[in-house]
This record gives structure tokens, sequence and C-alpha cells, in this order.
């Protein structure tokens, strides 16, 4: 179930790195920032409150604390200051570092002890109430302190540092020393002035001390044993991917608090799932977050300077947070309490004699509240695919992004990777250094340079790279393209936006070159132009751009842009028409504009699963658009040269692939070919590739194809894949029939066609034989198909393929009936003629609607009318009939056998030229007279 309280947010520092503690009886809230002040909070007021402020530091403020009877401050200016509890008022300085700044401080359970970490290689705990009595970790670690915490019992301190370590201390006995170092587990983050440094990399204890949380540099939160000091379980979402920057526990366990880009999750330990969402401060990071220990209120601070306040962010029917359960103590374990230690030291509630409630021997019920019956309504937290929804029940939109683009970490991105090249970016505080470098290096030649600008966006295409930076005070945003030939020394050109305008995304697209373009010389280089230029605005529309800087024209994107990729030919664009859905859809549409005079080629929706995002787009080695998913589909666009006819198919399931099984990987494409898939190799929960560059992995394209026959379904999948790119190569064609290339190809389809055939034929599949021979493209092959299944004695099957063949020879080719439809394909799209008006004098053209006219009767001609009584005087004065006609003895002329002949021939003929000729003839009455057979107006 959905919460469905919000939180309230206040501005209470400025932009930076920030802090938030609790008191320890929940009804206040510190908080400190880099603008030197600590704000005191009362959580039972709103957000229009005035807190009261803490000024005595020099410098920013780095760490905060509650301990028992006061709370406590670190800084840069390396001082560790004590105050009274709820007051700005300074009690004195607890201890102070050599010079360097103080990274966290923890306060230990009973409150009377503090652990201060800093740029130090040690740790100090000092006791509070005789701040003299100190003592110093050393040894541990080899590079600055960023975490530590303790555990529950007090006896054990774990401490996390910028070397990826985490060391764990035992200080139960007089003189501490370490117990474990664990590596590989948190991210190494060097440079204390990178964002991924504010990143809380601490060892979160659960209340039973059983196990920690960290979050690990693979993006997993991962539960470490303290047994064994391994990783036991982990937690992550399919619809949450991104650095984990923020973690924090309920005073009971119970319930598990993290933050990951502008979100804020609540996941439960026992199922390992996330309950409920909550969106962050756009555009900022959350740095520390805190439930309070007393009541149902979750807090947290961002690199905005904002603290939001999150009450009721368990809701009600759900485990009370605070309230103390058996699970909050362990997860289905058995224990001895005799050998377990005091877990919250002196505190109040604790049984004086040290007895325990439960027995010597006893199981810990991890359920808790787990085996209530499910509230009324709580279903809807969850869709029918198990996607978790928001507070109120809306997907949140996908961004635009950069395909081949990367966050900057430890102050190094890459602003494009493709097929191209790469293009890399080094931080140096004032300014940026990029690095381009291309694959094929005979062809285009690498070169760095420095930037002054900033870039933040980069294309990397077949003729140049092109940059762009965004606006800063009174700098408007630009762009900046530079083509890869250098026989002209004009070649950079920038491109200038209005100042309250930004670049949402860039293209660059243009022929793949036909020689090198490293010439230098005037006649060397490429002559096919320096491609083409697409910019995506703030304000909603894509500027096309010439590869020389000429404005060809603006388009409007009738929704909101996302992304989008350019080939020779055209720019696929990805844009968003509406809302996202409520069950998770991106609802996504791909729009294929033309370069050549902005025809907007094909306009079909994404195929993105739903509750999951598109990772990228791009083209393939044959010019064909195709987009890979957080689902970990790749669909190719097939028909895309036939206007309006085009059609996403599946190419490939990559959670199919061998290499898969067992591990936990992901992907990050770079190209993809027809029997290759590029990318790189993602570990866990790795979002995107880091640095030193990682290698290109070529994995094998294979159609996600159900049918299991060890024997048929690899040949009957290598086909059909074939077949999509043979198609894809006839639609470049045009007028001409075939091509030298394209022959080839498919007479490897029949060679594997034939294999399908022959064991068809082995296993007396006639019907399939049938439909395998219809799939043949050569004559030739066809009579092979003939020749085998009279190998198998199947002469009755043998004479149906005799009879395709002989069909197919009197018909048009495969390859002439696809030039047809390609000439109607042209005819059907071409655009209408206007017509003229008052140019057409001409009377209207005649216009025949047999249903409208008038009906009319029709007059029977027989010898009985009127108008035949001289015709039938006539035959009173005939003479008698010959004597070959003989008369019956009544003097009757006895009927002939010719005379029934004559008059049912007559009937026939008359009914059948009424069948066929005449519709709107009479029905001839039941004694039809010969007459009617010859009446000139019948006939």
């Amino acid at each position: 179930m959905a919460s469905t309280s919000k939180a309230i947010s206040n501005s209470a520092h400025q932009q930076g790195q920030t802090c938030i503690a609790f008191s320890r009886d929940g009804k206040i809230a510190y908080t400190g920032g880099l603008d030197t002040l600590v704000r005191i909070w009362h959580t039972d007021q709103g957000e229009d409150q005035e807190p009261e402020a803490a000024y005595e530091a020099d410098e920013g403020i780095t760490a905060v604390a509650a301990a028992e009877g006061c709370w406590l401050s670190g800084g840069h200016d390396s001082d560790v200051r004590k105050y009274i509890p709820g007051k700005a008022q300074l009690n004195g300085l607890v201890t102070s570092a050599a010079g360097v700044s103080i990274r966290c401080l923890a306060v230990d359970p009973s409150g009377k002890r503090v652990a201060v970490a800093s740029d130090e290689l040690s740790v100090k705990i000092v006791d509070l109430d005789e701040i003299t009595n100190v003592v110093v970790l050393k040894g541990g670690h080899k590079k600055r302190i960023r975490k530590t915490t303790w555990h529950p019992s007090g006896t054990i301190l774990t401490t996390s540092s910028s070397d990826g370590t985490i060391v764990v201390w035992n200080i139960s006995d007089t003189e501490a020393k370490v117990e474990n170092v664990i590596d590989g587990v948190i991210p190494e983050v060097v440079d204390p002035e990178s964002p991924e440094f504010m990143h809380d990399c601490s060892a979160v204890w659960h209340p039973s001390g059983q196990y920690f949380f960290a979050a690990s540099r693979t993006h997993e939160i991962v539960a470490i044993s303290r047994s064994t000091w391994t990783k036991t379980s982990s937690l992550s979402d399919p619809n949450t991917i991104g650095a984990t920057t923020a973690l924090a526990l309920s005073a009971n366990g119970i319930y598990l608090a993290s933050a990951c880009k502008q979100e804020i999750l609540i996941w439960s330990v026992q199922t390992k799932r996330v309950l409920w969402k909550h969106p962050g401060t756009p555009n900022a990071f959350t740095i520390q977050i805190a439930f309070s220990p007393t009541e149902n209120l979750l807090a947290w601070t961002d690199t905005e300077g904002v603290l939001s306040r999150w009450r009721d962010a368990i809701p009600a029917g759900s485990p009370d947070p605070v309230r103390q359960t058996a699970a909050s103590s362990a997860q289905g374990t058995t224990t001895k309490r005799n050998s377990t230690p005091p877990l919250w030291g002196e505190e109040p509630h604790a049984d004086a004699e040290g007895g325990d409630p439960y027995g010597d021997d006893w199981i810990i019920d991890d359920l808790g509240d787990g085996m209530e019956d499910e509230p009324e309504g709580a279903k809807a937290i969850r869709a029918g695919d198990g996607f978790v929804k928001e507070m109120v029940s809306i997907t949140k939109a996908q961004p635009a992004f950069q395909p081949g683009s990367t966050p900057m970490e430890n102050k190094k991105r890459y602003l494009a990777y493709n097929m191209v090249g790469v293009i890399e970016v080094t931080d140096q505080d004032t300014h940026h250094i990029v690095n381009v470098e291309f694959h094929d290096r005979s062809t285009r030649k690498g070169y760095h340079f420095t930037d002054h600008f900033k870039y933040d966006l980069g294309s990397l295409g077949e003729r140049g790279a092109l940059f762009a930076c965004p606006p800063e005070l009174d700098h408007p945003a630009q762009v900046i393209y530079k083509p890869y030939g250098t026989w002209s020394t004009q070649g950079d050109w920038t491109y200038a936006l209005p100042k309250d305008q930004r670049v949402l995304g860039l293209a660059a697209g243009g022929e793949r070159p036909m020689r090198s373009l490293r010439d230098p010389s005037s006649s060397g280089g490429d002559i096919q132009g320096q491609g083409n230029i697409v910019i995506a605005t703030s304000s909603g529309d894509l500027t096309f751009l010439s590869g020389s800087g000429m404005e060809r024209i603006v388009l409007g994107v009738e929704g909101e842009y996302v992304t989008m990729a350019a080939a020779e030919e055209y720019v696929l664009v990805v844009h968003r028409p509406g809302a996202t859905t409520i069950d998770g859809s991106q609802s996504l549409v791909a729009t294929l504009i033309s370069f050549e005079d902005f025809q907007v080629l094909q306009e079909k929706p994404l195929p993105i699963p739903k509750g999951h995002t598109l990772r990228w787009i791009g083209t393939t080695d044959e010019g064909a658009p195709a987009i890979y998913d957080s689902a970990g589909y790749i669909h190719l666009m097939i028909h895309h040269r036939r206007p309006n006819r085009a059609a996403w198919a599946r190419l490939m399931d990559t959670n199919l692939l061998e290499r898969k099984q067992g591990k936990d990987e992901s992907y990050w494409p770079v190209g993809l070919s027809q029997d290759t898939f590029m990318c790189l190799i993602l570990k866990g929960r790795q979002e995107h590739p880091g640095f030193p560059r990682p290698l290109i992995q070529e994995l094998p394209v294979r159609l996600p194809f159900r049918n299991q026959d060890p024997a048929d379904s690899p040949i009957e999948e290598r086909i059909a894949r074939e077949r999509i790119h043979v198609n894809l190569a006839r639609d470049a064609l045009g007028d001409e029939l075939t091509s030298p290339d394209i022959d080839k190809r498919e007479v490897e389809l029949d060679k594997q066609l034939l294999k399908l055939i022959q064991a068809s034929c082995k296993a007396d599949k006639a019907p399939r034989v049938i439909e395998l021979v219809k799939r043949l493209h050569f004559p030739n092959s066809i009579g092979a198909a003939s020749q085998l299944a009279g190998f198998y004695r199947l002469i009755g099957l043998q004479e149906k393929i005799e009879a395709i063949k002989l069909w197919r020879e009197q018909n048009a080719t495969p390859a002439e009936e696809a030039r047809e439809a390609r000439q109607g394909f042209a005819y059907e799209d071409a655009p209408l003629a206007r017509p003229k008006p008052f140019q057409n004098f001409n009377p209207p053209p005649k216009v025949d609607r047999p249903g409208l006219t008038r009906s009319a009767g029709i007059v029977e001609q027989t010898e009985f009318t009127a108008s035949n009584i001289a015709i039938r005087a006539g035959r009173s004065r005939a003479p008698q009939a010959p004597a070959s006609r003989s008369t019956s003895p009544e003097g009757k002329r006895k009927r002939d056998d010719n005379d029934d002949d004559l008059s049912s021939n007559a009937f026939d003929v008359e009914v059948k030229r009424r069948a066929v000729g005449e519709s709107d003839a009479v029905v001839p009455s039941p004694k039809p007279s010969a007459y009617i057979a010859i009446q000139p107006g019948r006939v």
C-alpha cells in the first residue's frame, strides 16, 4: 500500500555537502552545511519554523551527532565542538585534528563516547565525560577515513576508507585491535572534491548486531555477516538503477531507507523488496538520511541544501518502525542468550538482572507481524507484474539523455562512445581536457583540446564531432562542430542559442567516408560533404543544420524530447507525446525524419516493457534503427525504408545469453551488426562504464525463438535472421532488380532451407516440405528439392514440387515482385496534385449511377397480342405439313420428338442469355413458347 503522506521541505543550507542527525529523544533534528551553520529543527513544527543556528564554526560543517547530554559538530576547520542539548550554546571543544577536515562523528550506543574520523589515517575515540581519555586507532587504513559506525554492543567499531576498505576494530579489550579488513565491497574514491566522495559508504549495523548493510561498488546494497565477514545477501530492484548515496535503518531494524539519484526508497529487510518511494529534490542527490529514533519520521538532506521530512513514511497498517519486535533482534536464527553480548548497553528499560524474557534457548520470530492478513487495499502498491508505484501512482518520466554518454565520476566521463570512436573528458576544475579517439585510425586522426566552456553533451558522427555547453551567467548555450577533414582551415564553426534556451540533445549524421579523411592536401580528403547536424533545444524544437553551419529548418517536437541518433539519410528522434501511464509505461514514440526533404518516414511507438526505460538508440551497419532497453531487449526497425510500414522486430534478448547464466551483469551497447552485438560488460548493478576504458566485447546475436529442437531450431533462427537483413538490403535497391551480394546471400539461404527440406522429407512431413519449398528463391533450388523428394520415394510430393517449379517459371520471380512492391509504395505515397481553381471550363464528366435509374416495364410479345394478327392470318393460309409427318387416326398431327427438342432448346438458350447478358430480363412463363427465342428484341 503506497504511503499517502508527503514530505515537507526547508531550504536549510547553501548548495554542497550537508549532514543531519536526530537527538536521542527524536524531538530535535540538527543539520549542517557548507555555510558554517548548524541549524536546530523541532520535528513537531512545520515548514514555516525559524530554526535556531550555531555560528561558531569557521568553515563548512561536515558532520553532526547527538550524544547523551549534548550534541556535537565537526567541519573543515578541524574542530569538534560540544553544545547543550537542543540549544545553540557552545559547551566547549572535544578534540581537534591536525589541520585536516573532520569527516564523520559517531556516538556509541550508550551515548558516552564519540569516534572521530578525519583525513588523518587514525580514528580517535573520545570519552565525552572526560575528554582527555582518548583511544587512538592506528594502522588500519592507508588513505583518509570517510565514515565510522558502532556495533550495537559498543565493542566493535567499523571504519570506511577512501581506498575502498572497511576495517573492523575490536575494542572490547583495553587495547584495540583489527579484527578483519573487508575489501572490494565499497567503491574507492580518492578525490575528496568529487561528488562520489559525499556518498555514504558507512557500515550500517542492524540492531541484532549479526550483520551490517553497505552500498557496494556495483550499486547494490549488500549485507555482510558478523560471523564470517562475507556477503550473505543483497538488496536490488530492477526499476532502480544507480549508485546508492545514503543508507539508514529504522530503530527496530525492520525497514531500510536508501537514496538513489533523486529518489528515496524504503525497503523491507525481511523480503528485500522496495515497499514505498518518495521523490527527492530535482537535480540533486541525497547525502545523508536518518530515521527518527522515537517516531514514524524519515528525514534527509541533499546537495541543494534542502532538508526534507517525511512524516508517517510507514503507512498505517504496516509494522511500526520504532516498536521493538522479535524481528529487530535477528532474522530467523537460533541463538543462545548467554553467548550474545548486550546489544544496547545501559538502557533504562533493560532487564536489571540481565535475564532473558524468551528463556535460555529461544528461536526468534523473524516474521514479526508478517503472518497477519494483508490489510485491505495493500495490494494496490504493486501491479500485476510487481512494478512498484510511487506515492501518487504516476510513473516517473525518463529524462532526456545522450546515447553513449556517462555522468561525471572521479572527474572523468564519456561524452560519446560508439562504433566511430570515444570522446573522453577530464575535469581540471578550471577547465576540461577533451580527448577524441577513433577505432579506425587509418581513416581519422585522433586529437585532444582544452575546453574552457565545459561541454556536457557530445556526438561522434561519420563526418565530424559535435559538442554543446550549457548556459552560464551571461554566456548562452553554444554548439561547436569540428569536421574531421583537415584540408580546410575554416572547418570548425559555432552555433549560439538564445540566453533562455539550452541544448537537450545532439546528433551528427553523414555518409561514411570512401577514403581517408587524414589527407591534409586540398586535393585529398572526401568530397561528400561534412554531414548533417540536428540540435534539440529546451524550447521544444529540432534545428537542422548542414555540416558547414547553414540553418536548414526548425521542426517542432510533438511532446517531450528524450533522445536521438543520426544515420546517413535520416535522424531517429525519440519523444514522449503525452504523459506516462499509471502502470509503468514510458509511452515513447520514435520518429524517422529524412535529411533530404524532412519527411517523416516512420513514426512508431517503442516496444519497451512496462516498468522499464530506454537505454540506447543507434543504427546498425546497414543503417537500420535499433534500440536497447533496461529489460535487456534489442529491437530492430525492419522495413524502415518503406514509408509508414515499419515494425519493431525483437532481435535479441540478452537475458538468454549463455555467459549471463549465473552471473549478475548487464551490457552497455556500443554498436550492432547482423551477427554481433558490440557492448561493454557491466558487473552487478553498475550502470555505466568507468575508467580505464574497458574493451569492447562482441556477443552473438540470436533471435529469441522458443523452439528447442537441437537440429532444426539453429537453422530456422539463422534463416529468419538472415532474411531480415536481406529484406533490408533489398529495400535499398530502388528500381534495381537485385545485386550480387543479395544473390549470394539468397543462395546461402536456399542451402539452409534445403537442409530443412531434407530433414522433413526423411520424417515424411509433406506439408512442411511444401511450405519450405515456397520459400526457396531460385528454380534450381526447387529442382534440388524435387530430387530430394524423389530420393525418399515421395512421388506425390515430388509432383507437387514440380508444379510449384512450373508455376514459378511462368510467373514473376520474388525479386521482380519485390521491385513491383517498392514501386507500388512510391506510387501510393506520392504527393497529391493540388488542382488549380477556375482553370477548367469543360462540362463535368458524365457519372453513371445504375442504381439511381428509373424503373421501366417490359412488354412481352407473343402470337396472341394485337400486333401479331397478320402473322396469325398468314399461318392459317400456310400449306399443309409435308407427308413425312404422320397423322393420327383422328386427323390430328402427332407431335414429333424434335418439336420438344426445339422448344426445350429455345427455352434453355433464352434462359442462358438472360442469365449472362440481361440482368433485367423477365422470368419466363411455366409454359414457354418457342417464339420467345426468335423475337428480334429478345435475342
